[in-house]
């Protein structure tokens, strides 16, 4: 052929055909050949023209005789030359019947081509406004877990809160003793030692349902000048909704025992008479009087090595005592009954004890020989 390509192209690969670049050269060549021929057709038909019929008068003025045989000479290479443009028109036309069908497979994809791009438009755009959705969607949800994670730490802590409660429900005493399970004892030495937190307290205990209502408070890495180097354990008065009918001021003996448990009963134990003129002592105005007590308590060295008689398992014992009954002498007897015995059986015990001794001279005095002053905490 002599324009396109030699190849022949599958019907369905058609519209591809068309499109590709040897396709289009092809095209533009054959156009412009068609534009030449028909030219040259015009040019050369008004010439060929001109020219039979200048030399069809010149035989017929020349040679009058033999004008039969001229003009059938030029009316048979003009039917030649009519015939082969015929035929070139032809092929003009073909040419143009494919050139039409390719534009209109042209104008065919085209039209598909920006169909499907608008919908690809529309699904990019679809796309977008989901992404964004989802941004938003992402964004509040990150919102609502900044909050939750807030109330989580809130609630934790309200948690927390409560079952100090429960369990100072769960350990509450009326009798004017408290056995405090100290847990944790290194971690909070170490809040001590930080100053995180210096102190912590004991549950409440009363001296009776209708009673004082009391607690301890205890500095494990020491308060004011005993601090680094002993323990500082102090009493705490409460405000409590019996106040109103109870002697004041509080005046009575109190007592701390950090308990030995090795079994050897080499327990910690220091008292001290309270001070009815230090407002810790008077009544409570305000949730907690300020606390009163002994700063040097124990040195921090017997708690802190490994394998100490005081801290086991990371727990440690303190009972606090009240003498109401002005039974100090009695405190060592006391200390070293088996805890876990009922409350009437050590309270009889201590009875028996005390009927014992009670014949002893001046038990009043050397009951209050060996208590001290108190000091109030900083």
């Amino acid at each position: 052929m002599k324009y396109g390509c030699g190849s022949q192209i599958i019907r369905e690969n058609l519209s591809n055909h068309y499109l590709n670049e040897q396709h289009q050269s092809a095209l533009v060549a054959s156009v412009r050949d068609v534009k030449l021929n028909i030219d040259q057709f015009k040019n050369g038909h008004t010439t060929l023209s001109i020219s039979a019929s200048a030399s069809s008068l010149t035989t017929v003025k020349q040679e009058p005789t033999h004008m039969m045989e001229v003009e059938t000479v030029s009316s048979s290479a003009l039917s030649v030359e009519m015939s082969d443009l015929h035929q070139e028109l032809q092929k003009c036309h073909e040419t143009l019947l494919i050139f039409d069908q390719g534009v209109q497979t042209l104008s065919s994809d085209v039209t598909r081509l920006d169909s499907e791009a608008q919908r690809h438009q529309q699904l990019i755009q679809s796309a977008f406004n989901e992404i964004q959705q989802l941004k938003l969607s992402v964004d509040e949800k990150d919102t609502f877990l900044v909050g939750i994670a807030a109330n989580k730490e809130i609630l934790e802590q309200e948690l927390t809160n409560i079952q100090e409660k429960i369990q100072n429900i769960e350990s509450v005493s009326y009798d004017g003793t408290q056995t405090w399970k100290i847990t944790n004892v290194s971690n909070k030495t170490a809040d001590a030692q930080s100053e995180r937190c210096t102190s912590i307290y004991s549950p409440p205990f009363y001296s009776s349902p209708a009673g004082y209502k009391m607690r301890a408070r205890l500095y494990l890495h020491g308060d004011g000048n005993a601090r680094r180097t002993h323990i500082s354990l102090f009493f705490v008065l409460m405000k409590g909704d019996y106040d109103a009918v109870l002697k004041w001021p509080f005046n009575h003996i109190v007592t701390f025992c950090l308990f030995d448990q090795s079994g050897q009963n080499r327990h910690v134990i220091d008292s001290f008479l309270t001070d009815t003129k230090s407002n810790s002592f008077q009544r409570p105005r305000s949730e907690m009087n300020i606390a009163s007590g002994i700063p040097k308590f124990c040195a921090v060295s017997m708690i802190q090595p490994d394998n100490n008689n005081y801290v086991r398992d990371d727990t440690m014992f303190i009972k606090i005592m009240v003498d109401f009954a002005n039974l100090s002498k009695m405190l060592p007897f006391a200390f070293n009954l088996n805890p876990g015995l009922p409350l009437h059986i050590q309270q009889l015990l201590i009875k028996q004890e005390w009927e014992k001794r009670q014949p002893t001279a001046d038990a009043a005095s050397a009951m209050t020989s060996s208590v001290i002053t108190p000091t109030s905490c900083d």
